[in-house]
């Protein structure tokens, strides 16, 4: 009985001293061999692999945010006129182009008549009171005419001269040019002409009507100083200031992109808890008008952090990794905490990694695949 155990225990023995034999004759496989792979110099050049350290930098990101093409109130023309009339015609439509003195429209009434005439009669009257004015003059000089009259004299000249710049003035307001006006040239209409370049946004009256000095007839508005205003919720507010740069587009053509500045940051919020950021175009764009809503992008700057290219940046697997040089042509996979992007810039965080650490900045995609290759042949 004893023979036959010795002989069980000495089969098992050589059983396990053979398979230990084959354990140590296999090659281990670890977790690091696999995120690893190797490059000769010949292949590195063929796949323009590039070599690098990442940077530390300050990293600028950006704001997207929404809002409208506003006209200023100075920019805003209701246009009205200061005496009564029948509006005789209406020439402009809205929409319609205007430059400055224009005809817009024609207004015609009576006291139009009556003003040219009390003009033309006072201007008169003024040329007789200056001569009376210098015969007493010389008559007073020789003590032919008294004080008294003399003094009368004067200041009937004087009272027709303020007579005289009071209606010319009168005649302006309603655009009729007292030089020109003479006994043959008086009329009963009188045009209504645009005091800007720029638009008609709105006609509030048609032809025949009679409109009074409150009327609201035209509104005009000048195109080349129209300006974005802009949302912008209470957290980001701090991140703007005068000066800085915007880039604006409209939805519907991302790809024309117009630069402005901010001049004015509102610092009232509304029930939303927004402000009100209001920005200058560089250049007059004519697709621009008011109430057209917007887009715009504003560059904001963030803190110090390692940066690299964003192409040395590659995702597998719902994870993104870098690839760090252990040797001259052998490449570690090492997982990283990506951030924000800006200016073709990534920012990341790892663990032990520095602005010494060497990474592959260019065609890190290459490496990832003939690493993923070598896997799938094991």
């Amino acid at each position: 009985m004893k023979p036959y155990i010795l002989g069980i225990l000495a089969a098992v023995t050589l059983g396990c001293n053979q398979s230990k034999q084959q354990e140590e004759q296999a090659p281990e496989i670890s977790a690091d061999s696999i995120q690893t792979v190797q490059f000769t110099t010949a292949q590195m050049q063929a796949a323009d692999i590039q070599i690098g350290t990442p940077d530390e930098q300050m990293l600028h990101e950006e704001l997207v945010l929404q809002g409208q093409i506003e006209v200023a109130p100075e920019n805003i023309v209701n246009l009205s006129f200061p005496l009564s009339g029948y509006l005789r015609s209406a020439k402009v439509l809205p929409g319609s182009k205007v430059h400055k003195g224009q005809s817009l429209a024609e207004i015609e009434d009576m006291q139009f008549i009556q003003l040219q005439q009390d003009y033309l009669t006072a201007k008169e009257r003024l040329t007789l009171a200056e001569s009376e004015f210098e015969r007493h003059k010389s008559l007073n000089t020789s003590k032919a005419s008294s004080d008294k009259v003399f003094q009368q004299a004067r200041t009937e000249m004087q009272t027709q001269h303020i007579l005289v710049n009071s209606l010319a003035q009168k005649l302006q307001v309603i655009g009729i040019d007292p030089g020109k006006l003479k006994a043959e040239n008086i009329t009963r209409t009188v045009r209504i002409t645009s005091p800007i370049n720029g638009y008609v946004s709105r006609v509030y009256v048609s032809a025949g009507k009679y409109t009074s000095p409150t009327d609201p007839l035209f509104e005009l508005i000048d195109p080349g100083k129209i300006h974005l205003t802009l949302q912008v919720f209470e957290k980001d507010l701090n991140q703007l200031s005068i000066g800085q740069k915007v880039l604006a587009y409209t939805n519907n053509n991302p790809d024309d992109v117009m630069e402005a500045e901010v001049v004015l940051i509102n610092k009232n919020l509304d029930s939303n808890r927004m402000a009100e950021v209001h920005c200058h175009f560089k250049k007059h764009n004519s697709v621009l008008v008011p109430g057209m809503f917007m887009n715009a992008r504003v560059a904001v700057t963030g803190g110090k952090a390692l940066t690299v290219p964003q192409e040395a940046v590659v995702r597998w697997e719902n994870a993104f990794y870098v690839f760090e040089e252990k040797k001259p042509g052998i490449f570690e996979m090492l997982a990283v905490a990506p951030g924000r992007q800006a200016d073709g810039k990534q920012q990341l965080a790892a663990e032990g990694l520095k602005t010494s650490t060497p990474l592959v900045l260019k065609n890190a995609y290459s490496v990832l695949m003939k690493m993923k290759n070598a896997e799938g042949d094991d």
